[in-house]
């Protein structure tokens, strides 16, 4: 693979974090006018002066941006519901389910996902068999336009027809897949079947799990699998490089790791929801949550890349859970520990006795008398719990503030 510090995509992977954070600050304050000036942020960014904002301390104080108020301002607004300039300014628009609309473009690697493709070893001379999908959904351009950045060939496939796939990986010479981690096994499997030899070495994948067990069966095979984390609204949010040591930031955008319910950052290590900002001035995306649990890495990854690394996927942040017929959400779990300053941290947890269920309120506090709390409790929640007083650190680091322990089998 061309991995090595010399020979990465761009100069901007290897800067000084002083480097980095000199051009956020030049950045950000740019990125915060733009969004002030569409009608979708102008309200919510209102009292927000662009000048201040220069890095991610100044950007953790303004609000977050969840996709369900994209979806309420498009349904009330038309598509992009004033979050971008005119849907005829873009190359393409695509749907997500919702439906939500998102713009794309076609200039320079406009989703940034050259800089993965880089990482994953493709560039001139490859042939990309590209398997997300092309119908509504961006995912298909996404790649195709990282492919096209680093100089690679692409067989645009899409998804389905599963042994033309396999005819023409052959016939054609692929050298590289991109699409989800268990489809290149399909194609692999009926290409056996077929009795046809692929030349597949190197595959980018995103949009599910990878497991272990699949990336190490691709491995026997003589592939080397990398992904990314990405989604429609963002592009790149980070990748993997060869040296597999969690996933790296990608230069585009701002990382955040908020507790659930919150736009709280949390300590460096623990486990909650990403918020990105975005530095594309074509769509201005500022603290947009993505709804994913991930967590910040300590230190640096050794191929060399400088920007901060995150965990990978683990999981989801939105948490809501039906307990005696309430749903208790993650903002509501937040709104009982603002009450109280001896609280760093709950978590609540529905569990049945018989056939009822029942409610634990777990909260970290140097406190002793659990019905100081009682009434918080059933302000916040709209329940009452048995209430259990635990010593700071000593919840999980799982990004959970409700926790589902009633089995559904």
């Amino acid at each position: 693979m061309r991995d090595t510090v010399t020979d990465f995509y761009d100069k901007l992977e290897t800067r000084s974090a002083d480097e980095r954070a000199a051009a956020i600050a030049r950045a950000l304050p740019e990125q915060i006018a733009r969004a002030k000036a569409l009608p979708g942020h102008a309200t919510r960014l209102a009292d927000v002066n662009p000048a201040g904002v220069v890095d991610a301390r100044a950007l953790a104080a303004l609000p977050v941006l969840r996709k369900s108020e994209l979806g309420s301002a498009q349904a009330a607004d038309g598509p992009l519901g004033g979050f971008a300039g005119p849907v005829s300014g873009f190359a393409h628009i695509f749907q997500s389910p919702g439906p939500i609309y998102e713009p794309g473009g076609v200039s320079h690697d406009w989703w940034r996902m050259g800089r993965f493709l880089h990482a994953a070893g493709i560039g001139s001379g490859d042939i990309v068999q590209n398997c997300f999908g092309y119908h509504l959904t961006p995912a298909g351009m996404i790649f195709e336009s990282g492919a096209r950045a680093v100089g690679a060939t692409v067989l645009p496939a899409g998804t389905g027809q599963t042994e033309l796939q396999a005819r023409a990986a052959h016939d054609i010479g692929v050298t590289a897949y991109a699409g989800t981690p268990d489809y290149l096994k399909v194609i692999l499997d009926k290409a056996d079947q077929m009795g046809l030899s692929l030349t597949i070495t190197k595959a980018a994948v995103g949009g599910g799990a990878l497991f272990p067990s699949l990336r190490q069966e691709y491995a026997d095979r003589g592939i080397a699998c990398l992904q990314s984390y990405a989604t429609a609204d963002l592009g790149n949010i980070a990748y993997e490089s060869a040296a597999m040591e969690g996933m790296i930031v990608d230069e585009g955008v701002i990382v955040e790791i908020v507790r659930p319910g919150t736009g709280d950052p949390v300590a460096p290590g623990e486990v909650g929801e990403v918020v990105v900002t975005t530095l594309n001035p074509d769509y201005p995306l500022i603290r947009f949550a993505t709804g994913d649990l991930s967590a910040v890495m300590a230190g640096q990854s050794p191929c060399g890349r400088t920007n901060i690394r995150i965990k990978g996927w683990m999981g989801r942040a939105d948490q809501t859970t039906k307990i005696k017929g309430m749903f208790v959400r993650p903002e509501q779990v937040a709104d009982l520990v603002a009450r109280h300053e001896d609280v760093g941290r709950a978590r609540i947890v529905a569990d049945r006795e018989g056939e009822m269920d029942v409610m634990l309120v777990q909260l970290e506090t140097s406190g002793t008398e659990a019905s100081v709390y009682e009434q918080s409790v059933l302000d916040t929640l709209k329940l009452r719990g048995r209430i259990e007083l635990v010593p700071a650190g000593s919840l999980p680091n799982d990004g959970k503030v409700i926790e589902d322990r009633r089995s559904y089998e």
